[in-house]
C-alpha cells in the first residue's frame, strides 16, 4: 500500500521519505503522534486530535513548532499529492508525528535545535464487513500496561514497545486485539483501542486513572450515547466484568466501533453483536454523516 509522506514540509513518496538516524525520535522514542482518518476527504475530529497531540507533547516538554492551521494545510497538501480526496476507495489514513528532532547522542533536549514534523497519508482500509457483522475475538494478554509513573499512557508516545508486545501476544493467540491490565490488575485498554463492556444496558469503560490513553472515539462515544439514549459511563472493570458482560466492544479512530464476541475463548453474551453495541454503531455512523455534511456546507 503506497503512502505519500510530508517531512518538515517536503512531500515525497514513501521510498524517498527519510529522517536522520540522529533524530531523537529514532534514537530514544522521544516523540508523540496522532492517527486520524478522513470522511469525505476531511480529517475527522481534527481539533480534538490536535488538542491531545499538544497535551501529549507538553507532558514531554516537547515543543510543537507549527500552528494547528499549518498542520491542517500540510494534511491538505499531502492528501492532494496522494490523490486522496474522499469518496469510495479514496478516504485516507493520516499519521502525524512530532519528534524531538536531530541532536547529539545525549538525553539533553537542548542538543536538538528543531523538532521534526512528519505527516503520512495512505489509503484508509476499513476492516472487512464481517468484523462489524459477526464481531471479533480478543485475548487478555500478560503484558501489563505502562505504569503512569513510567511512560504515562496519557501520552500518545512514539514509544510503543509496551503496546507492540501486547499485540504480538494477541496475534500469537489468533486474536483481533489484546486487552491489557494495569499494574493493579484491573483492565485498562486494548493495545490499539479503548475497551467497553455492556451490563444492564449501560456501556462501561475504564476510567482514565486506570492508566489508558484518552481515546478520541472513546470521548466521542459519551456524546453519542447521550444523544441516542444509551448511557455511557466510566467504571473499574476486572476480568470477571468483561467475561460476564452482556456485550463488549472496542473503539478506535480507524475502526470506529468493533463488537467483541469472544474473550480468551469464552463467548460474551449471545456470541453475536448485541443491541447496545449495534445502537451505538448506528448512532456513530449517523453522527459522522451529519458532521461531514455540515463541514461540506461550511
Amino acid at each position: 500500500m503506497s503512502a505519500v509522506v510530508n517531512v518538515n514540509g517536503r512531500i515525497v513518496g514513501q521510498e524517498q521519505a527519510f529522517v536522520s538516524v540522529f533524530d531523537h525520535g529514532f534514537l530514544y522514542g522521544e516523540g508523540v503522534y496522532e492517527t486520524l482518518r478522513t470522511y469525505a476527504g476531511r480529517p475527522f475530529l481534527f481539533e480534538r486530535h490536535m488538542r491531545r497531540l499538544r497535551n501529549s507533547a507538553s507532558m514531554l516538554a516537547l515543543p510543537v513548532p507549527i500552528a494547528d492551521s499549518d498542520v491542517e494545510a500540510r494534511f491538505c497538501d499531502t492528501l492532494q499529492a496522494a490523490g486522496l480526496r474522499g469518496g469510495p476507495g479514496s478516504e485516507a489514513y493520516l499519521r502525524l508525528m512530532v519528534t524531538r528532532g536531530v541532536g547529539d547522542l545525549s538525553y539533553d533536549p537542548s542538543s536538538c535545535p528543531a523538532p521534526t514534523v512528519v505527516v503520512i497519508a495512505r489509503p484508509q482500509v476499513d476492516p472487512p464487513d464481517e468484523v462489524y457483522e459477526q464481531g471479533v475475538k480478543v485475548a487478555i494478554v500478560s503484558i501489563v500496561r505502562n505504569h503512569p509513573g513510567s511512560v504515562n499512557p496519557l501520552i500518545k508516545s512514539n514509544n510503543l514497545l509496551n503496546n507492540a508486545m501486547g499485540m504480538q501476544e494477541a496475534f500469537r493467540r489468533s486474536c483481533f486485539e489484546g486487552v491489557m491490565r494495569n499494574y493493579r490488575g484491573v483492565l485498562a485498554e486494548c493495545t490499539t483501542s479503548n475497551l467497553f463492556a455492556v451490563a444492564g444496558g449501560i456501556a462501561l469503560t475504564p476510567p482514565l486513572d486506570a492508566g489508558l490513553l484518552p481515546g478520541i472515539t472513546r470521548e466521542f462515544l459519551f456524546e453519542i450515547g447521550a444523544e441516542c439514549g444509551v448511557p455511557v459511563q466510566e467504571a473499574v472493570l476486572r476480568d470477571r466484568d468483561l467475561l460476564g458482560a452482556d456485550e463488549s466492544f472496542l473503539t478506535s479512530t480507524t475502526r470506529a466501533i468493533v463488537p467483541i464476541v469472544q474473550v480468551d475463548g469464552q463467548r460474551i453474551g449471545t456470541g453475536a453483536p448485541g443491541p447496545v453495541t449495534k445502537a451505538l454503531m448506528e448512532a456513530f455512523r449517523l453522527k459522522v454523516h451529519q458532521l461531514t455534511e455540515k463541514q461540506t456546507r461550511d
